[in-house]
């Protein structure tokens, strides 16, 4: 509700008319006159807030999946955070770099074009230094990198990259891939200057090293997916496939676990003197007949009777009978 007028300001603002301190028909002019807002052709506002806060919590994801990756890779805490996701133009992003770099370009199929994972140096060198046996301390002076230094680089970056794919499944099924590292910034011409890109910044941090990781993602390249880059269709979509994925992950899991499997020929008993003095051609009988089906333990569970044989000149049995029970 506006707020009402004394009698003595209405008494002044009359006052005012009356003596042309206060024209109307100026007033009404400057409410006729249309707002304008600047725009800045050079750098056009392509991501808004809320796509820029949608890519920091996609990248929060995506830090945490690189954290664990390299803690056990590197057998050492790794902590990896988002400090920053903002949009720039490429060049801005481009002159920033120093050489050399550690600049891996992605292929992200199905979308077209590509994505840059940036890395610092120093981190890297001390990385390579913690995986050949060092204490992983960096090096003083950035120089290039040897053969084996880049075939270990490679394989790194080649892991973190396929991390990507989890943070982005809620928008499009990715399929990233590790097309090179270039080290050079100045032959990196596949973006053009004045496109506009969301750069998010993540801070690594190794022993006493601290480093950052840059992610460079084009707007030409996810623009077919805009509309699903917010916050609320993210929330929408992992509600409702939250119980799934966590289904097919525990079936995964399970699929993978090594089960002791064996198989019990009969049991008997004897005394201890008699076992002290059990030597090589001893017969010891069982308490199963030589025709009946032998016990098949998955586990400390009884589940199967099988009969033995040879298969492939290995020892072999086959499975004659299923034990259920009712909770299976």
């Amino acid at each position: 509700m506006s707020e009402l007028l004394s009698q003595d300001e209405i008494d002044a603002l009359f006052d005012a008319l009356t003596t042309g301190e206060i024209d109307v028909k100026e007033i009404q002019e400057e409410e006729k006159k249309q707002a304008v807002k600047e725009y800045n052709f050079a750098r056009p506002a392509k991501f808004s807030r809320e796509h820029l806060r949608t890519l920091e919590i996609m990248c929060e994801n995506y830090a945490r999946l690189v954290s664990n990756y390299l803690s056990g890779y590197l057998r050492i805490g790794i902590p990896v955070q988002v400090i920053s996701a903002e949009a720039m133009t490429f060049s801005e992003f481009n002159n920033s770099l120093s050489n050399p770099v550690v600049l891996a370009i992605l292929d992200v199929k199905p979308l077209t074009g590509p994505m840059l994972l940036e890395l610092s140096p120093n981190l890297c060198f001390a990385f390579m230094e913690r995986i050949l046996g060092g204490a992983g301390r960096g090096m003083e002076k950035i120089r290039e990198f040897t053969a084996i230094e880049s075939t270990i680089l490679d394989k790194i970056v080649q892991k973190m990259v396929s991390l990507l794919r989890e943070p982005w499944e809620n928008v499009i099924e990715m399929r990233p891939r590790l097309n090179k590292i270039e080290t050079n910034s100045q032959f990196i011409n596949l973006i053009a200057p004045n496109e506009m890109v969301a750069l998010v910044t993540f801070n690594i941090a190794f022993g006493g090293i601290e480093g950052l990781m840059n992610l460079c993602i084009p707007h030409i390249v996810i623009e077919p997916v805009m509309d699903k880059i917010n916050t609320r269709f993210r929330f929408q979509s992992g509600n409702d496939s939250d119980e799934i994925r966590v289904d097919k992950n525990v079936e995964a899991l399970l699929k993978r676990t090594n089960i002791p499997l064996r198989a019990v020929l009969g049991t008997t008993t004897m005394t201890v003197r008699e076992f002290l003095q059990l030597e090589v051609d001893d017969v010891i009988m069982l308490d199963r007949e030589i025709n009946s089906y032998i016990d098949f333990y998955v586990g400390n569970v009884l589940k199967f009777k099988v009969s033995p044989g040879v298969y492939k000149n290995k020892s072999a049995v086959q499975i004659k009978e299923i034990l259920r029970k009712e909770d299976d």
